[in-house]
């Protein structure tokens, strides 16, 4: 079979990473296309996968638009030479959804994000197969398939994922250091607008510093009242850091819900609320969801002094672990076992 995977987001390349590998070792045929956003060719890179670059992220509405339409042409391009069985993509990826309608071929999505309303729009009535958590609060109809996991589960589970220690002494920290990264977003996704978190960012910052080293990486550019704090490491290792933190805070899903699956306790500070993240609080007490910043710090202080954190945040994470699959395995089963059966597109 004929796999075209497109990565739309850097976020994508942890996601799909496995499951190309097992899919390529099955015997298939994967092509991956990427758009350039933030770290995303960075990572690919870093994982020596092959990519066809088909465009790259924009700021503006209009602009977005307007390459929207050259990704997809891009896009269109490949598959007419490489002749996919089926296109593959991520939450926000219409462009699969709409090019597969195009060369009458199937389109699977693996969607997180109840509230991307506009990628909604503009992916919903063309893919063939939506899959999302069971903890996906949007009920999206018959094609919607529920898994029970989260998208990190895909490169987090243990299956795949071993810490590699020596992050600590590239930053010359010891695992009985009090870790504390933070995470502030550029909200400039279109999900984004109107939305809010940390805001007297540097005050927060210097209350944190008394409980421990404090280490940010951030999205936009910051003043250099922060650079001291700012995360030198490749991307690739930032995994390996989150498994040895002690606490993460920040205005960033993804990371909040990589730290849970890690066993380290996450404060999730955004106005943007998920189905996963409201699960790990709820079910497993390892996220910690804030509207806005009010109580962050004390509950941060509160976390941060109790003796046992880490061996506790571990208990959770095992049970987690055992309640939920192993979404790559997922992944390639519906590939696999899916594809074949779907009539007409």
């Amino acid at each position: 079979m004929n796999i075209l995977f497109n990565i739309a987001h850097p976020g994508q390349v942890h996601l799909f990473k496995n499951a190309i590998k097992i899919l390529e070792k099955n015997g298939h045929n994967c092509t991956i296309t990427a758009i350039e956003k933030d770290v995303s060719i960075q990572l690919l890179n870093a994982y020596n996968i092959k990519y066809c670059l088909v465009g790259c992220a924009k700021r503006s509405m209009f602009s977005k638009a307007l390459e929207l339409l050259r990704i997809e042409y891009n896009l269109y391009k490949i598959s007419k030479k490489f002749k996919p069985d089926v296109l593959i993509g991520g939450t926000g990826n219409a462009y699969v959804a709409h090019v597969g309608k195009l060369i009458k071929k199937p389109s699977i999505t693996f969607d997180d994000t109840e509230h991307a309303l506009l990628q909604h729009y503009l992916t919903d009535p063309f893919a063939t197969l939506r899959c999302t958590p069971v903890a996906y609060n949007k009920d999206l109809g018959k094609k919607q398939v529920r898994y029970d996991g989260y998208h990190e589960l895909a490169y987090l589970h243990p299956n795949y994922f071993t810490p590699n220690p020596a992050i600590l002494d590239e930053l010359e920290l010891t695992k009985n250091d009090t870790i504390i990264v933070l995470r502030f977003v550029s909200w400039e996704a279109c999900h984004d607008g109107g939305q809010s978190g940390i805001q007297n960012r540097i005050n927060f910052v210097n209350e944190l510093e008394k409980y421990g080293k404090v280490l940010i990486t951030s999205e936009a550019n910051l003043g250099p009242e922060f650079e001291k704090y700012v995360i030198k490491i490749s991307p690739e290792k930032m995994h390996d850091l989150m498994y040895y933190a002690t606490l993460y805070i920040g205005e960033g899903a993804t990371m909040a819900s990589e730290a849970a699956v890690l066993g380290t306790p996450a404060l999730y500070v955004n106005t943007l609320k998920l189905g996963y993240l409201n699960e790990q609080e709820s079910k497993y007490g390892l996220v910690y969801n804030f509207s806005d910043e009010k109580g962050v710090l004390e509950k941060a202080i509160q976390l941060l002094n109790t003796s046992n954190l880490k061996e506790e945040s571990n208990k959770k994470r095992e049970k987690l672990l055992s309640d939920k699959i192993d979404v790559t395995k997922f992944m390639v089963r519906v590939i696999e076992k899916e594809v074949p059966n779907i009539k007409g597109c």
